[in-house]
């Protein structure tokens, strides 16, 4: 987010503010509006970069503890597009010493404590519109701000390529013989043996059936006519 508080004055000096605390945004503009800057705020590290190539601000407040990038970093990229950055840091007391090697490391003209009032930035104002030092901190840019710090997707690998004719499928077993077909013609289909044919089982033919009830019936007849004979 960024947004501009205006003098009445064009040719006032411009003031871009980096930093993501209200309250400090609140004494941070009180405090430049009695010096009569024209006043930009940002409240991100990567914009802020953005809005400095585009403003060319006079001066640069850069809180450490910003979103998207430190202040450090934001601090660096500001100085390696180029132009008079005149940047002032500005953090709490628990970050005194990171604060200290970052405006070495970026060529600051200063950092000031939180919360920051008119009295202590009077007293560094002098400083503050010095000569601005060199930043060493540019030559180890690639190391603090690696290129690779937007994460790319997780890669899931390479998609399995269909099975060619021939080959085994992937996760099942090779055949042990493998039948290579012909150019132009299909891969032979594997036929499964036939099942076994149930063989039918013989029946005695009718023909037999009827000359055994016959003979059965004529020994019948003659025992029953000897049986007569003997009653006689």
């Amino acid at each position: 987010m960024a947004y501009v508080s205006n003098n009445s004055d064009e040719e006032s000096p411009t003031v871009l503010i980096v930093e993501s605390n209200a309250m400090s945004i609140q004494r941070l503009t009180s405090i430049f509006k009695i010096k009569d800057f024209n006043i930009e705020i940002c409240q991100d590290g990567d914009k802020a970069v953005d809005e400095y190539i585009r403003l060319d601000p006079e001066l640069v407040v850069i809180s450490l503890d910003i979103p998207t990038l430190d202040g450090h970093l934001t601090a660096l990229e500001m100085r390696e597009h180029g132009g008079d950055a005149r940047i002032v840091f500005v953090a709490p007391r628990r970050l005194a010493n990171v604060a200290a090697d970052a405006k070495f490391s970026a060529g600051a003209v200063a950092w000031l404590q939180k919360p920051v009032t008119g009295a202590v930035l009077d007293e560094k104002w002098e400083t503050i519109l010095g000569p601005i030092p060199e930043a060493p901190g540019l030559e180890d840019l690639d190391e603090l701000y690696p290129i690779d710090r937007i994460k790319p997707e997780e890669d899931d690998g390479p998609m399995p390529l269909p099975a060619l004719p021939g080959m085994p499928l992937p996760g099942l077993p090779a055949l042990e013989n493998p039948v290579t077909p012909v150019a132009g013609e299909l891969p032979p289909l594997e036929i499964n043996p036939p099942l076994p044919i149930a063989q039918p089982v013989d029946k005695p033919k009718k023909s037999r059936k009827l000359l055994f009830s016959i003979i059965l019936f004529i020994a019948f007849g003659i025992g029953y006519a000897v049986y007569s004979a003997n009653l006689i």
